[in-house]
């Protein structure tokens, strides 16, 4: 499972190498932006393609079509799933 990144800092330092910072710098010129626009825009697309990716599952007519079944007609529940819900703690009653 993947671990939350969790940052106070508004800051974020990357190491380039010199070529590879004027190579940034140059492009950012060319479209009239500043660095930090140009590198953080195509990331956090990338960054949000990556989180809906990781998100969404995908699944085929026959897979979907099964979902709903089950969902619609619920198998009976078996001695393992019996034994789970028994074994569950009991919820505390709230008093008035």
């Amino acid at each position: 499972m993947p671990r939350a990144a969790v940052d106070d800092n508004k800051r974020m330092n990357l190491r380039l190498r010199p070529e590879q910072k004027a190579t940034l710098m140059r492009a950012a010129a060319l479209r009239h932006t500043d660095l930090t626009g140009f590198v953080l825009q195509p990331a956090l697309r990338e960054a949000r393609a990556v989180i809906e990716e990781s998100e969404r599952i995908v699944l085929s007519e026959r897979d979907s079509l099964r979902v709903l079944h089950l969902l619609e007609n619920p198998p009976a529940p078996n001695a393992r799933l019996r034994a789970a819900i028994a074994a569950m703690p009991k919820p505390k009653r709230k008093r008035a």
